[in-house]
């Protein structure tokens, strides 16, 4: 067996032996586990399942401190930061139990018999069912948010679907740590056998995904593991539900209002947006479309004193800082791009990356420059007039966000730019930083493509409706039937011939 060997990043050097590669034997063992547990997690019921989200959120809190050393060690994250992340997790945990009590996202519609202008209608009744056995792909960036804890683990589980995780070789160690914890909560919460699984290594992952018990796969990583997984997809004989979080370049527009108000609070904020986590985050705001001119020049300045008094940060893998340092060098050297400033010398060990700010105009805004830069980067593009920044808009990649910096009260070029964007983003601000990531019952975390490749995505309460599928009873037997489509049942919002009924 191959070992799986964590490495500490802020040294380069290995932590020792996390886990062995998981055999193809065993890939196979834990997907038909999943399977077999699929319909005793679905007659847990919504209050069953409410229960064990909330006590696998019960059972991290408890081993908060150790979850959280081990993921620093690994990551070099920080304490604070995992802390915080940790927190989001577990409330994440708990807010998917309210969805399940609350019960709206199920869709119930009954339809009693009767006559329509088409002739007689039978008795139908419709909800959404779990799709069944999902893989998780865990990422590199987000150790206990978007891993073998996380959205779509939480969100999978709520609807009904077992979870067997593919852990990330970046943090092999606090997966399996994370894992353990979630796996003994699940068993003291009643759960069946095969509700969590986890696999390590690159062929166990590609395995899960061929494996026939597997319905849907949630991913978030680049653009090139994305289609690899896609590619293992189209090769099965049925075809599976792909839920990618891919790649986002996040522009920000700084309007002339707002470049000659509040510059050097501007400067600061998106200063702190990009090198938030070393850059890491995939809402990290990667392009900023800056006004030419003196108030714009004053925004651009104050970035870069700001850079130029950064220190080198630890990014997560050799991958990554491999990836940074190309990229880096590569967008630095193309026509028309100019380094503005440069964050402080490495030290010289583990995995460094030095804070990059580089300026360009819109003329020079080439393919290359509107690719998302993983790390503490950031490309700001000066436009001389309104026409020019549509141009550069025009020329925008999809992404996760965008955003718009205004001045007090100005509302005509915020709304221009916004109806520009609107096809290009899943989520718009205004006057904020996109890389912080509410989890509640109105966010969106997707875009359309290579952001991600469908309506609903990892982070808020619609993140369910990926791992359901409709279905509908017809002429059914009230003892056949699930009790939130039977007559009598009243706790759950239904939609009874056409007519919103609320619970009570």
């Amino acid at each position: 067996m191959v070992d799986v060997v964590g490495i500490e990043p802020r040294t380069g050097e290995p932590i020792g032996v996390a886990a062995q590669e998981t055999a193809p034997e065993e890939v196979a063992r834990l997907a038909e586990a999943a399977l077999a547990a699929a319909p005793h997690l679905d007659r847990m019921g919504r209050t069953g399942r409410a229960a064990l989200l909330r006590a696998l959120a019960d059972g991290l809190e408890a081993e908060r401190d150790d979850i959280v050393a081990v993921a620093d060690r690994e990551t070099a994250l920080g304490t604070g930061r995992l802390d915080g992340e940790l927190t989001r997790t577990c409330y994440q945990l708990r807010l998917f139990g309210d969805v399940l009590e609350e019960g709206s996202y199920l869709e119930a519609a009954v339809d009693h018999p009767g006559d329509s202008p088409m002739g007689p209608v039978p008795d139908l009744r419709r909800m959404f069912v779990p799709l069944g056995p999902v893989a998780v792909f865990g990422a590199s960036n987000f150790p206990l948010a978007f891993s073998v804890p996380g959205g779509d683990t939480a969100s999978a589980l709520a609807a009904g679907c077992p979870v067997v995780v593919k852990a990330h070789g970046s943090h092999p160690a606090t997966s399996r740590l994370c894992f353990e914890v979630l796996a003994r909560a699940a068993r003291g919460s009643g759960a069946p056998e095969g509700t969590l699984g986890i696999v390590h290594g690159q062929q166990a992952g590609a395995g899960l995904v061929a494996h026939p018990a597997i319905r849907a796969v949630g991913f978030t990583g680049s653009v090139t593991g994305g289609h690899a997984l896609l590619r293992i997809i189209e090769q099965r004989p049925d075809p599976i539900s792909f839920f990618g979080e891919l790649s986002s370049l996040n522009p920000v527009v700084v309007t002339p209002s707002a470049a000659r108000e509040r510059a050097a609070d501007i400067a600061a904020g998106l200063v702190g947006s990009f090198t938030l986590g070393a850059g890491q985050f995939c809402t990290k705001p990667g392009l900023v479309l800056i006004p030419a001119g003196a108030d714009g020049d004053a925004v651009v300045d104050a970035m870069a004193e700001s850079v130029a008094h950064a220190p080198a940060q630890i990014l997560l893998n050799e991958g990554i800082a491999t990836a940074y340092a190309r990229v880096s060098a590569g967008l630095s050297g193309r026509p028309g791009v100019r380094t503005a400033a440069r964050g402080g010398d490495p030290a010289g060990k583990g995995f460094e990356a030095v804070p990059l700010l580089l300026t360009t105009s819109v003329a020079d805004l080439s393919p290359e420059i509107t690719e998302e830069y993983f790390g503490p980067l950031a490309v700001v593009v000066r436009y001389a007039a309104e026409s020019e920044l549509f141009v550069a808009l025009d020329r925008m990649p999809s992404s996760l966000t965008a955003t718009v910096l205004r001045g007090t009260g100005e509302t005509a070029l915020p709304l221009a730019v916004s109806e520009r964007m609107r096809c290009r983003a899943g989520r718009l601000l205004f006057d904020a930083y996109p890389t912080g990531v509410a989890v509640t019952w109105a966010q969106h975390h997707g875009g359309p493509w290579p952001s991600t490749n469908s309506q609903h995505t990892s982070v808020g309460t619609s993140a369910i409706r990926r791992f359901l599928r409709p279905f509908t009873w017809q002429n059914a037997p009230q003892e056949v039937l699930p009790e939130e489509l039977t007559d009598d049942y009243r706790g759950i919002p239904r939609r009874i011939d056409g007519q919103l009924h609320l619970p009570g």
